[in-house]
């Protein structure tokens, strides 16, 4: 490779780990500077998230559009899901099911909207950034590597709940759930290449989850559990259905008669 297309390359393909830590960085900082702006000014625990992620979507949406990268990172047409792929989703609705086992809160019109929009926007910034942004850059270097950190990365993301006054055990909790959330999200990436369906469970996951949050703060544990052991068997089928993928492949190639 000449120097002229060493220098053509983007910075994320020369130098894919750090550009995935500037990534990180960045959201971190920009959430704790959200999280420390709302507590000096006493406003409601979706400030932060409202404060950060309203410009983190503006940029995502003016980068993506200018650089032309929507289809690059996954924003593709569901009509480019094979049709025999679409079981590899029905464990979500399993998940969605059972969060909404829990019951919800007293809704209102406009509690419904704004969390309409409200877990719209996280669906979005989260996705890009670790099943889009992040995923595909360290796709470059390996499938392990892409699935694996963007999967961590988001876990700690999730961090941030520490600051809304759980305990410990609450904390942990959500850590190992969003890192298996994480983990299902990137190998379905890895299946299908499309970020669409996952920005949509996402979507209706979170907006079930704030709009039962009333009813969700006791008795919820059986739930949880249950959720966590779908999520590891859903990991451990989905890993399977790649690798054995991955050697039908590779067999269909070496067994080809060479002329």
């Amino acid at each position: 490779m000449t120097h002229a297309q060493i220098r053509k390359e983007s910075f994320s393909k020369r130098r894919p780990i750090l550009a995935v830590v500037i990534i990180e960085l960045l959201l971190l900082f920009a959430v704790f500077a959200a999280g420390a702006v709302a507590t000096i000014k006493q406003l409601d625990y979706t400030s932060p998230v409202l404060l950060s992620f309203i410009p983190i979507a503006i940029v995502l949406i003016t980068y993506l559009t200018l650089r032309r990268k929507w289809g690059e990172i996954g924003f593709r047409s569901l009509r480019t899901i094979p049709a025999q792929h679409a079981k590899y989703y029905i464990p979500l609705l399993l998940v969605l099911g059972t969060i909404a086992l829990k019951g919800f809160g007293e809704l209102t019109l406009s509690k419904v909207i704004f969390f309409i929009f409200f877990t719209l926007l996280v669906a979005f910034v989260e996705e890009t950034i670790y099943r889009g942004l992040v995923f595909n850059i360290l796709l470059r270097k390996s499938a392990v590597a892409a699935v694996l950190t963007s999967s961590i990365l988001f876990s700690i993301t999730h961090i941030m709940n520490a600051l809304s006054g759980q305990d410990i055990a609450d904390i942990a909790l959500q850590l190992v759930y969003a890192l298996l959330i994480g983990a299902v999200l990137a190998l379905l990436m890895l299946k299908n290449g499309n970020i669409v369906p996952l920005v949509l469970f996402h979507f209706v996951h979170n907006l079930i989850q704030f709009l039962g949050d009333d009813l969700q703060d006791t008795g919820t544990l059986p739930y949880d559990i249950f959720i966590l052991v779908v999520l590891v068997g859903y990991c451990i089928w989905l890993t399977y259905s790649l690798r054995t993928h991955r050697h039908n492949m590779e067999s269909s190639h070496t067994s080809k008669p060479v002329n």
